[in-house]
């Protein structure tokens, strides 16, 4: 089964004192790109993460989220004591009869009037957090899955709509011979010339099999089973599926060229825009 390299996946958990929430998202790229965006404290985690990240998910641009939510009483900035005092006394040594609250207003505006204590990872909040992480991994791979029955469904519609194109082609063949033999025979007519009717047939013969699609047909047919075939497999296919459609693109393009046929012709455009349809999808296969 095929999946998306589209997907959202989210997942949250509340401890006593903080709310954690993970986001990922996930577009299509040709490759990895992967950036993500969480707390300083817990940077030196990252290389694993991104490890995890980048083994489940594959390919495509993902950015990824963790955010740390405090919701109890606890935090990080503390009132640095001793520094605001000391603001306050300089500025009552130049204004003595100044308003304490206004004092206090200003003393806590300048620089360090505040201190960030730096926090150490705990090895059981991370735990904790790694549960919300694989979670919203578990979310994002189901919404590939899900968007990937939809490509799959969206691909066989295409694909049978090409098969059926290529047949109502082929059915014009031997209407085409009849049209060609007979301008040809037109055209010598109008010459007034004997023509040896053998050596008709033999020119005849050499130029109906300069625009014969026999190969092309049989070729492109092929390509449609196999794409049909990839499409059910287990692995990551998306590339794959991208050089089964240039195949295709390949037989429908000389399919054109030698179909000398107005008819046909148009068939050969109505197959070309159901190709692109597909090269368009593709794209978001993983």
């Amino acid at each position: 089964m095929i999946q998306s390299m589209t997907g959202f996946g989210k997942a949250t958990l509340q401890l006593p004192t903080k709310k954690i929430t993970v986001e990922i998202k996930s577009l299509n790229s040709k490759g990895l790109d992967l950036n993500t965006r969480m707390p300083s404290v817990f940077r030196e985690m990252e290389l694993g993460l991104r490890n995890q990240l980048s083994t489940r998910l594959e390919r495509g641009k993902i950015d990824f989220s963790l955010y740390i939510e405090a919701t109890g009483e606890e935090t990080s900035s503390k009132i640095n004591v001793p520094i605001i005092i000391g603001y306050i006394n300089q500025m009552k040594a130049v204004i003595p009869n100044a308003d304490e609250t206004e004092l206090m207003k200003m003393a806590v505006r300048m620089p360090d009037a505040l201190k960030t204590e730096r926090d150490e990872i705990d090895e059981t909040e991370w735990k904790k957090i790694q549960t919300v992480i694989d979670e919203a991994i578990e979310n994002i791979a189901q919404f590939r899955k899900d968007e990937g029955i939809s490509l799959e469904k969206e691909f066989l519609h295409r694909i049978a709509n090409i098969m059926t194109l290529m047949n109502n082609a082929v059915a014009y063949d031997a209407e085409r011979v009849e049209t060609v033999k007979t301008r040809l025979r037109t055209a010598l007519d109008e010459l007034k010339e004997n023509v040896d009717e053998n050596r008709f047939e033999q020119e005849l013969i050499f130029y109906l099999e300069k625009y014969d699609i026999t190969e092309e047909k049989v070729r492109l047919e092929n390509h449609l089973n196999y794409f049909i075939e990839t499409i059910a497999g287990t692995e990551a296919n998306g590339r794959k599926l991208g050089f089964i459609t240039q195949e295709m693109g390949r037989e429908i393009n000389t399919m054109g060229s030698k179909s000398n046929h107005t008819e046909m012709q148009k068939l050969v455009v109505m197959m070309k825009d159901e190709l692109e349809k597909i090269k368009e999808q593709v794209l978001n296969v993983l």
